[in-house]
C-alpha cells in the first residue's frame, strides 16, 4: 500500500547551485548530498515538516538524469511515494498493468530501496516506490 509522498526530485544542472537556491527558497540547508553510482547521479535532499526534496544532478554526460536536462531542461524529474512493502507493491502495479523501468528493488539514495514506474504507463509522470532499508 503506496502511504504518503515520501519525495519529488528535482532534475538540475549544477548541483552547488541548486542547493543554494533551495536553501534560500526552504530556509533549511540541505540535509544529505549522496552519490548513487547505479543511476549516475550526485542527489542532495532538503527536508522541511514532513515534505522532502531530493535535488538530482548527473555524474554522466549521457546519463538519465542528463538527457533528461537535455530534453525538458531542469525541473520536476519524479514523484515518490512511500510503502511498507516495495515487493508487494511492485507486484499489484504489475498485476494492474504499469510498466515498470526495475522490477526488483534496488538500492537507491536516502538509504532507500527503489523501484521505478515507466512514464508511458503512469500519465506522463516517472513514479518512484521507495522503502526504508533495514540493513
Amino acid at each position: 500500500m503506496i502511504k504518503k509522498v515520501e519525495h519529488i526530485g528535482i532534475a538540475v544542472k549544477n548541483l552547488d547551485d541548486a542547493e543554494k537556491l533551495y536553501e534560500k527558497l526552504l530556509g533549511v540547508k540541505s540535509y544529505k548530498r549522496e552519490t548513487v553510482e547505479s543511476e549516475a547521479v550526485t542527489t542532495s535532499f532538503f527536508q522541511t515538516g514532513e515534505n522532502k526534496i531530493e535535488l538530482l544532478a548527473s555524474t554522466d554526460p549521457d546519463g538519465v538524469v542528463a538527457r533528461f536536462v537535455n530534453k525538458h531542461g531542469e525541473g520536476i524529474h519524479h514523484i515518490a511515494f512511500e510503502t511498507d512493502d516495495i515487493e508487494a507493491e511492485t507486484e499489484r502495479l504489475k498485476n494492474e498493468g504499469f510498466i515498470l523501468l526495475n522490477e526488483k528493488p534496488k538500492r537507491g539514495a536516502d538509504n532507500k530501496w527503489v523501484v521505478f514506474v515507466h512514464p508511458k504507463s503512469a500519465g506522463g509522470v516517472l513514479v518512484e516506490l521507495c522503502q526504508e532499508r533495514e540493513d
